[in-house]
């Protein structure tokens, strides 16, 4: 009984430092890519990264930014889902209609672009994994500036957005700092 209770205590401890080495990894990367990238803000890349599932599992540059990709995933995926709904809508007005079918082939191709995306930088063509990232970056852009094309009109996807923007912005740092190294 007393073995396995030193081994219980041995194995939390390792859990203990691998959550604080990772934890070490998430503030570092995120102060080097906020450091690098105005559009990175470096409460938003710690809080996204340390919310994320499996976080943990990330021993280095490279994992966590895999992770990084997956929320750029998430995000995308869970936006043009949200674009879907709100067309149901019958109360919209024909502009922002308009504006949000423009979004929804935006962030459909964007979708796309995130396989591509996580495809290239799990297989290390930085290069590559950049441009499909600067793709949903520019899809986030220019959905939002459709809005904004007409004035008095609100977007409704302006915080959606912003965080596909940002997550996209924190994982092309991530890529160039892998790149650098």
């Amino acid at each position: 009984m007393r073995i396995f209770l030193s081994f219980s205590h041995l194995f939390l401890s390792l859990l203990a430092f691998r959550g604080a080495s990772c934890q070490n990894l998430i503030q570092d990367t995120c102060k080097a890519c906020s450091e690098q990238d105005s559009n990175v803000n470096l409460t938003f890349c710690t809080t996204s990264l340390e919310a994320a599932l499996g976080t943990g599992s990330a021993s280095d540059l490279h994992g966590l930014g895999m992770i990084s990709m997956g929320l750029v995933r998430r995000n995308v995926t869970d936006t043009r889902f949200n674009i879907k709904q709100l067309l149901k809508s019958k109360q919209l007005d024909p502009y922002v209609r308009l504006c949000l079918k423009d979004c929804f082939d935006l962030y459909s191709d964007a979708t796309l672009s995130t396989k591509e995306a996580m495809k290239h930088y799990k297989f290390q063509r930085y290069i590559d994994a950049n441009f499909a990232l600067s793709s949903i970056m520019d899809a986030s852009t220019t959905c939002e500036q459709g809005f904004h094309e007409k004035s008095g009109v609100v977007s409704p996807l302006t915080k959606r957005n912003n965080d596909t923007f940002e997550l996209s912005a924190m994982t092309l740092s991530m890529i160039y700092i892998l790149q650098s190294s």
